[in-house]
């Protein structure tokens, strides 16, 4: 059966492409062989199901490995100790784990009378001194359990025998490792277990060992899956470039990863180009995923969080990435920021950028600025981009705007060009944002459209010496694009303050800039 590239359920190295993680999957390793307990915790499709897949498939030689979910829908699995003790038997007297006696096992142990966890934990040690092997237990899909006493009160079972364990050095007196799955931090999380009681911080995880692991993927192990995509198709293209162009969109997100090779390979005609992977994000960007979905969604559940992701993308806020603060941190657990070299936070990847912002453009009330006159107006005979008329007409809708609120908020300049700009743009080109100051005072909005590029800096007025050193730090970054013309837009709402009166072309450190103060 041919490979094909996957982007829905666990992966598997024998049906799908799959990039090669037995480097990360040894942090993995090496904790299971010192017997740690420990949690997998990533955003939605970030690989937690894939390594837990990896662990039972590598791992299985040396340890009794258990893979189980408690997955269900069915309520009366919760009623009580004994109903969810019948559960769990269930669950490990049909688990393929390749070990009868396993199945066998928990079958007969599911007619033990169990009035509390203390029975339960009996059971668990009884299974464990028999079996003659360390055993390895892994628990996926955690998160639609975490709001369950019952499921508490096992972790918690767990954490003893744990410690119990340590204490006694009868290391064969329960699990070995167990290893739980999901996108909440189990360790620290409020949980709620009685409906008449608060949100309240509850830990019967402590026990569990910290780690250090990015699970995205770096443009070296993206090219791992595309050597072995290569020497099945043939397609004769360069693995370097395009690995790294897939990361610069993805940032290494897994399914945004097998997202665009999927888009290429099936959707594209297998066009292995920077273009082909430029329309394979664009496609992506334009469907309703589950991915997408449960993002949006969150963002709507949560006004803190919407507000602060707001205030990253659209309002250029600057901060260093806090895990303390609870806002953040759940940003940073959703995988919707991460920390860049500087520590600052950022959206985690391109495409993320493009539906965030098609999501907070859907929301605007800003209609003044969604232009009636067309696309097409704004394109010169070659089909590029006018780009200095495109300036002038959003000067000349800003200064209408402003003229009649007084009130009117510099940070939403910047929103406002976007809203402005995405639809002439819409379907045919590509656009995303790099804060370039620490302060986050300005802004460069990478334009992609017709096969050229386009830079514009957007920032705020703080005088002719800050708009000096503007030029030069817009002309150094088009240095480095290889670029010979780029565009600086400084908003500046000061009403007893005379600016340029219209924009125009200068000529600075051997670049051309179009300079508009707005």
């Amino acid at each position: 059966m041919a490979k094909y590239f996957n982007t829905s359920v666990t992966c598997d190295p024998e049906k799908h492409y799959m990039v090669d993680t037995t480097n990360k999957m040894k942090v993995f390793e090496r904790l299971i062989d010192i017997g740690n307990y420990f949690t997998i915790n990533r955003a939605r499709q970030f690989g937690k199901s894939t390594s837990l897949n990896w662990i039972y498939n590598n791992l299985s030689d040396r340890y009794l490995v258990i893979p189980i979910s408690f997955e269900t829908t069915d309520k009366a699995n919760w009623l009580s100790t004994k109903t969810f003790y019948d559960y769990f038997c269930e669950n490990l007297a049909t688990t393929e784990c390749g070990c009868q006696a396993v199945n066998n096992y928990w079958a007969k142990a599911k007619s033990f009378e169990v009035i509390d966890f203390k029975c339960f934990s009996l059971k668990i040690v009884e299974f464990c001194e028999s079996i003659g092997k360390n055993v390895v237990l892994t628990i996926d899909e955690v998160d639609k359990s975490l709001d369950n006493e019952l499921f508490l009160n096992f972790l918690s079972m767990l954490r003893n025998l744990y410690l119990e364990r340590e204490r006694t050095k009868k290391y064969n007196s329960t699990f070995w490792s167990v290893i739980l799955a999901g996108v909440y931090d189990i360790k620290s999380m409020k949980i709620k277990t009685r409906p008449e009681e608060d949100h309240k911080y509850n830990s019967p995880w402590n026990v569990a060992a910290d780690y250090k692991l990015d699970m995205a993927f770096n443009p070296q192990e993206i090219s791992t899956m595309l050597v072995d995509y290569e020497n099945e198709n043939h397609i004769g293209f360069d693995i370097k470039e395009i690995s790294e162009e897939i990361f610069k969109y993805t940032s290494g997100y897994p399914v945004l990863v097998s997202g665009v090779c999927k888009e290429i390979d099936e959707n594209l005609d297998r066009d292995w180009t920077k273009d082909g992977v430029l329309q394979a994000a664009k496609n992506i960007i334009a469907k309703k995923t589950n991915l997408s979905e449960n993002m949006t969604n969150n963002l709507a559940l949560y006004p803190k969080l919407k507000a602060f992701i707001r205030a990253v993308l659209m309002e250029n806020l600057v901060v260093s990435m806090d895990v303390n603060n609870p806002t953040m941190d759940f940003a940073n657990m959703f995988s919707i920021i991460k920390a860049n070299k500087d520590g600052k936070v950022e959206i985690h990847n391109l495409i993320f950028q493009q539906i965030l912002i098609n999501y907070f453009i859907s929301e605007n009330t800003l209609n003044a600025f969604y232009d009636k006159v067309g696309a097409k107006a704004y394109l010169t005979k070659q089909g590029d981009l006018n780009m200095p008329l495109i300036i002038n007409r959003f000067k000349d809708l800003v200064s209408k705007k402003h003229d009649k609120e007084d009130e009117f908020l510099e940070r939403e300049g910047r929103f406002m060009f976007i809203c402005f700009l995405k639809p002439i743009i819409n379907g045919t080109g590509f656009y995303y944002s790099e804060p370039e100051n620490d302060d986050g005072s300005r802004m460069d909005l990478v334009i992609t459209y017709n096969h050229k590029e386009y830079v514009v800096e957007l920032k705020i007025w703080h005088g002719t010496e800050y708009e000096l050193s503007g030029r030069d730090q817009l002309s150094e970054y088009l240095e480095t694009r290889n670029l010979e013309e780029g565009y600086l837009v400084t908003f500046s709402f000061l009403k007893e303050k005379v600016v340029q009166e219209k924009p125009e072309w200068i000529e600075h450190n051997g670049k051309r800039i179009y300079e508009a103060v707005i």
